[in-house]
C-alpha cells in the first residue's frame, strides 16, 4: 500500500462545499491535510469523489444472509457491498426464534469488533402481523422490554437498532430501554395511529425504518405514522430508492419535507442483492428474484430489495435529480452520525478514514477506497 496518495481533479464533495478540481490525500488508511513533495497524483478530472456509503439497513448480498449465513458467507455479503460503495455496512437480521437470534447475535458481534460490520440490527421478531412484510408471523411477539433486552445484551455492545412496532403491548417501554443504552428505537412493521407514533417519539424514538413500506398509508383525516414521522424533527427516515419500493414523488415528498439532512438511503437488501435472480430463502420463507424485484413466493409481498447503494445513488442524481450533496448526506454522513461513527468516516475530511469512493460523470460507480486500499481500482 503506498504511503502518499493523491486523487487530484474531481469534483470533491465536502460537507460545506463542491470543490471543484479538488484533491484527497491519503496517507495509510487516512484522509490527510497536507502530503510530501513529489507524490504522483492519480488524475481524476470528470469524476466525482465522495465518501465511502453508509448503508444502515441491509440483511445480505453475493448470496449470503446475514440472518442466516456462515461467518464467510457474511463476510461475502459484506465484500460484495463494498464493491458497490458501501464501505461501511450493518447487518440487519430478519425476524426469528429468540434464541437463534441471540445465538447470531453473538457470533456476528465479533465481526462488528473486528470492524468488518458497524453493528447490529434487529428488525423483528417485536412488529406487527398486520404489516409484516416478509417476515414469519408465527414468530412475531409483542415487544417485552426483557425480551429487547435479551437480544442487545447477546449483541455485546454491538446492537446498532432495533425495528419496533411501538403500539404493542410493551412498545413504549421498549423505546425508552433502548434510549437509555444507546440504541436505536426505530419505527416499522407498524400499524400504529398519528397519536400513537408521536408518543412513541416522545419516548426516544429516532428512526423510521423504510418509511412509507409496512406501515398504514397516509390518510387526510387519519395522517398515520407516515405525517407524524416526516414532520418531527428528532426523526431520520429511511428511505429504499429501488424504483419498486416507492414512487419517485413520495421519495421527493420525503426529501422536501424531511429535508436531506433528516434522510438516510438504505439497500434493505437481501441476499439477491449483487448476485441475480432466483430462489433464496430470508430468514425461514423462501423469496424469488426475478428481474432483480424480490417477492415472497407465498402471497407474494415485497420481500427486502437487491439493491446496492451505488445503483440508489445514482437514481436519486439523475432520476430525482436531487444535488449530489444532498445525496452525499443522506447516503453516508447522516447513517453515520446515527450509528456514532462519523468521527471516522462519512465525510472527506482530515483524520478520518480514506473511505472514498469514485464516480463518473454520469454517476457510475468507478473506483472504492477502504481504509487507504483499493477495492475497486479506478485505474483499471
Amino acid at each position: 500500500m503506498a504511503d502518499h496518495q493523491v486523487l487530484a481533479g474531481a469534483h470533491v464533495v465536502l460537507p460545506t462545499e463542491i470543490v471543484e478540481n479538488g484533491r484527497v490525500i491519503v496517507e495509510g488508511d487516512r484522509i490527510v491535510g497536507s502530503t510530501a513533495e513529489n507524490t504522483p497524483a492519480l488524475d481524476l478530472t470528470g469524476h466525482w469523489l465522495v465518501p465511502g456509503f453508509v448503508d444502515m439497513h441491509n440483511h445480505g448480498g453475493g448470496g449470503a444472509s446475514f440472518t442466516s449465513g456462515s461467518v464467510d458467507e457474511v463476510l461475502k455479503g459484506v465484500h460484495t457491498h463494498r464493491l458497490h460503495g458501501t464501505t461501511t455496512v450493518v447487518a440487519s437480521f430478519v425476524t426469528g426464534e429468540m434464541d437463534f437470534l441471540t445465538q447470531r447475535a453473538g457470533l456476528l458481534s465479533e465481526l462488528a469488533e473486528q470492524g468488518e460490520i458497524a453493528g447490529l440490527h434487529f428488525e423483528g421478531p417485536f412488529i406487527s402481523p398486520c404489516r409484516k412484510g416478509a417476515h414469519d408471523e408465527t414468530l412475531l411477539r409483542d415487544p417485552d422490554p426483557a425480551d429487547v433486552r435479551k437480544l442487545i445484551d447477546a449483541a455485546r455492545g454491538q446492537a446498532k437498532m432495533v425495528t419496533l412496532a411501538t403500539e404493542l403491548p410493551g412498545g413504549i417501554d421498549s423505546v425508552r430501554l433502548l434510549a437509555e443504552h444507546g440504541v436505536i428505537a426505530a419505527i416499522g412493521h407498524t400499524d400504529a395511529s398519528y397519536e400513537q407514533t408521536v408518543e412513541a417519539i416522545d419516548a426516544g424514538a429516532t428512526v423510521a425504518t423504510h418509511l412509507y413500506n409496512a406501515m398504514p398509508a397516509l390518510g387526510h383525516r387519519a395522517p398515520g405514522p407516515i405525517a407524524a414521522l416526516l414532520e418531527d424533527e428528532r426523526i431520520t427516515v429511511e428511505l429504499i430508492n429501488d424504483g419498486t419500493h416507492l414512487h419517485p414523488a413520495a421519495l421527493e415528498l420525503a426529501f422536501h419535507h424531511a429535508g436531506a439532512e433528516r434522510v438516510a438511503l438504505i439497500t434493505d437488501a437481501m441476499d439477491a442483492a449483487g448476485f441475480g435472480d432466483g430462489r433464496y430463502m430470508l430468514g425461514p420463507l423462501e423469496v424469488e428474484v426475478k428481474d432483480s424485484v424480490a417477492r415472497l413466493v407465498e402471497g407474494g409481498s415485497i420481500a427486502g430489495s437487491t439493491l446496492t447503494l451505488d445503483r440508489a445513488f445514482k437514481r436519486a442524481a439523475t432520476i430525482d435529480g436531487l444535488p449530489v450533496e444532498s445525496v452525499v448526506q443522506a447516503i453516508s454522513a447522516n447513517p453515520a452520525r446515527l450509528l456514532g461513527v462519523y468521527d471516522r468516516v462519512g465525510s472527506l475530511e482530515p483524520g478520518k478514514d480514506a473511505d472514498i469512493v469514485v464516480l463518473d460523470a454520469e454517476f457510475n460507480l468507478k473506483g472504492v477506497m477502504r481504509k487507504g486500499e483499493w477495492i475497486v481500482d479506478p485505474k483499471a
